[in-house]
């Protein structure tokens, strides 16, 4: 009972963290919302079915758990944020140090978001 709960506050604080990542440049939303769905599969299975059925983060969790891979949509949009937001932050941070943190940050993220197999537009 404890570790069915502690799986589903781990579920609801990555889902959390996943909108917050909508806006924050080093909060990614994908790993969130795909270690909320692990969560809540391990937790409550009607928290599982709710993501899986969401409107905004369902098809992803679908595609993760169906095949391992991201929708070239989905991977472009998240690609576009990353280039807008951590633009912005290294434009934003006086320390050379820091940009070049974040750049290699981001080329690390880009570079797994690459390699992720890419889901076809008319699977299921």
């Amino acid at each position: 009972m404890v570790l069915r709960f502690v799986y589903l506050a781990a579920g609801w604080l990555a889902i959390a963290l996943g909108i917050l990542g909508i806006a924050l440049p080093l909060l990614p939303t994908t790993p969130f919302i795909l270690l909320a769905a692990w969560c809540f599969a391990k937790g409550s299975p009607r928290c599982h079915r709710w993501l899986r059925q969401n409107r905004w983060f369902g098809q992803m969790v679908r595609d993760w758990e169906n095949s391992r891979g991201l929708r070239r949509r989905y991977r472009n949009r998240a690609v576009a944020m990353m280039l807008v937001t951590f633009s912005l932050s290294m434009w934003l941070v006086p320390r050379l140090g820091l940009k070049l943190m974040l750049l290699a940050i981001m080329v690390a993220v880009l570079g797994y978001l690459y390699r992720l197999p890419v889901v076809e537009e008319d699977s299921p």
